[in-house]
């Protein structure tokens, strides 16, 4: 008897397999049929690449403009993540104590506030709602 690991759609099963004596080797089997969730993938086949396509390198993409640096005078609440500006709560002018949440900023299908880290008065907000923003980028300048 030999017992065989077999991995099936992802799930682990372990398989007995005794020889019957007398029994001729098996030389092809109809398939079972299978219930498939997805069309199989048929592997591409790599292309030849000639020599002189080699040599031509694709121009430089520009580099991204990076984000105005907060001022010296203020502080710059900066963005903890990449995401998606949903909702601007506060405007220039307003005067707000550490812990107001200024916006609402969406990364990885979650609302989260971004709140003032410090008292103050906003100087400046550098976001508008649906705007896409990275992490570290200066949102909102408070004074």
């Amino acid at each position: 008897m030999k017992r065989f690991k077999v991995r099936v759609d992802n799930q682990m099963f372990y398989v007995e397999v005794e020889e019957i004596p007398g029994e001729g080797a098996m030389t092809a089997a109809a398939p079972a049929p299978v219930a498939r969730t997805a069309a199989p993938v048929a592997p591409k086949a790599a292309a030849a690449v000639a020599p002189q396509a080699a040599a031509a390198a694709p121009a430089p993409k520009a580099a991204p403009k990076a984000a105005a640096p907060a001022p010296a005078g203020g502080g710059g609440i900066t963005a903890p993540m990449p995401g998606t500006i949903l909702d601007v709560r506060k405007n220039v002018g307003d005067v707000v104590k550490a812990g107001d949440t200024v916006l609402i900023l969406e990364a990885m299908k979650m609302e989260n506030e971004i709140q003032a880290d410090h008292a103050g008065t906003i100087q400046e907000i550098r976001v508008k709602k649906g705007q896409a923003v990275n992490a570290g980028e200066v949102l909102v300048v408070i004074g």
